[in-house]
Order: C-alpha cells, then structure tokens, then sequence
C-alpha cells in the first residue's frame, strides 16, 4: 500500500506552492488506494505557532484533500529523536560543534553565490569540554565510509547518493532537539511512509536523508521531487517572500476544489508558473 505525507511547518500560512505539493501527495495515494497522511513538523519552539496549525488543517479541507489517522505533530515525538542520536553517538559519528553562524560563514566565503555554506569542519577535531551552547554534527566522512555506496529511486530515475557534498550537517540545533534531517527521516520510517512527495528545493537533502536511513537501519522510501511554484520575478513561492495565503483566499470566498482541479490540470493564476 502506497503511503504519503504531507508535512508543513506552522511558522506561517501556507501558500499556493504548498497546495501545490500537499495535491500531489494526496493524489499520489488516493489514485492507488493508499494513505495519506498530515504531520506537523513543529520542532522549531521559536517558530512554530499553534494557531498555525488549525489553518492548516482547514486550507486542506479548502482544497477538497482529507487525510488518514490522527495528525502527528513532531514536538510529541522528541523521546524517538533523542533515540535516533544516542546510537549515532555510540557510533561514533557525531561531534560537538561550538561555531556561531557567523564564524561558519566567515570560513565557507569559498562557496559559490547563493549557495547554502558547507560546514568546514571546525570543531570535529577541537573538543575542548566547554560549556558553551553547541549542536552536535554528523562526521560525513566517517558515517560515509561505514556504509559504502547508496542511491534512491527518485521518479523512474535511480540517484546515487552523494551526502559528502553537503559537510557535516547539523543533527540537533542549539536551540532545538533534532533538525530537520534527524526528524523527517525517523517519522517517515515510523509512519510507514512508502512515496514522499515534495519540492525539488528539498532535493540535495535526500542524500543526507538516504545516508541516516542505512545508518539507522530504516527503510527508503521512493522520492518525488516536483517543480516549484514561482512568481513573475522568478523566485519560487515562499512565506518570507510574502506569497498570497491560501487562507487569504479562501476568507476572501475564492473556492478551492476549484483552485486544485486547476492546479491539477496544469492552470497555475496570472503571475505564477512552474519551474
């Protein structure tokens, strides 16, 4: 049985681009008899709102998308993560890192424009015992070596793992107990997630994703990446970007099974394409 997910933060509203992704999901299960499943990915304390939440749930409904089971929220989940961190630190895998975000910029301003900077590897070697706030980091390397060659099934295409190419990425936050890495690929193991559909934006973290599931021991799930939903300037639709709320339109009487049969057959609003 074909098992999605859709999974949004509550740090603000949702937008057409996540109606976008959240449609496809949806369908990808529906069409062939499966589950589709909501979990709040509310580990981030100091952005995550509760009131979010309710509005989520009532765009999904907007749209004509119903979902399977009680809604999981992550901030109920830490115990798993904290688990997941204990045997990768018995492994031998993970290392404090007391770097700002400023002294890591500073030491990545090799990366090309743009790009996310990768972690040059500070403070794998310097543990100095302080009680300074930290996060722990994965050793890309040293996890590398231990399980060999990866890939995934990304659509019809098969995609060799690269997790080296994104450093040693941050496993849990200073200020929260598990990143996004750690926490989406415990959850989607735990809940039985078969077919993860999401942006293509989300496509280089697979490679750590893939990496944690062979050192948990967890199962693969097969990957969608899709197009993105962007505005006029180019940019892909984003919160902080200031996109047109789906609750916005849908307060403002716009019908959304109408909105998501469009979305379906291709038709994206004046002003908006895909990329």
């Amino acid at each position: 049985m074909i098992v999605s997910r859709f999974a949004p933060s509550p740090t603000g509203r949702l937008h057409l681009g996540h109606a976008w992704s959240a449609i496809l999901a949806h369908d990808l299960a529906r069409d062939a008899g499966g589950r589709f499943l909501l979990r709040i990915e509310d580990i981030d304390g100091t952005r995550s709102r509760p009131e979010h939440v309710q509005t989520i749930m009532d765009d999904l409904t907007w749209l004509g998308l119903s979902w399977d089971g009680p809604v999981v929220h992550q901030s109920d989940r830490l115990p798993a993560y904290a688990a997941a961190l204990d045997r990768l630190r018995e492994m031998g895998l993970l290392y404090r890192c007391y770097c700002t975000r400023a002294e890591i910029a500073a030491a990545s301003l090799s990366a090309p424009h743009g790009a996310e900077p990768v972690y040059p590897g500070t403070c794998r070697e310097r543990q100095d015992g302080s009680d300074r706030p930290f996060c722990w980091r994965i050793d890309m390397a040293r996890a590398v070596a231990q399980v060999g060659a990866l890939a995934w099934q990304d659509g019809e295409r098969t995609i060799p793992a690269d997790p080296l190419s994104a450093g040693d990425v941050v496993l849990a936050r200073k200020d929260a107990p598990a990143s996004y890495h750690l926490a989406v690929t415990v959850d989607d193991a735990w809940q039985g997630v078969t077919d993860v559909v999401r942006g293509r934006d989300l496509f280089a973290a697979t490679h750590v994703h893939r990496l944690l599931q062979a050192l948990l021991d967890l199962p693969t799930p097969h990957y969608h990446h899709h197009g993105l939903l962007a505005g006029e300037d180019g940019q892909r639709l984003a919160k902080r970007h200031g996109a047109p709320t789906l609750a916005a339109m849908r307060e403002s009487g716009v019908n959304g099974r109408a909105i998501a049969a469009d979305l379906r057959a291709g038709r994206v609003p004046n002003g908006l394409h895909t990329t």
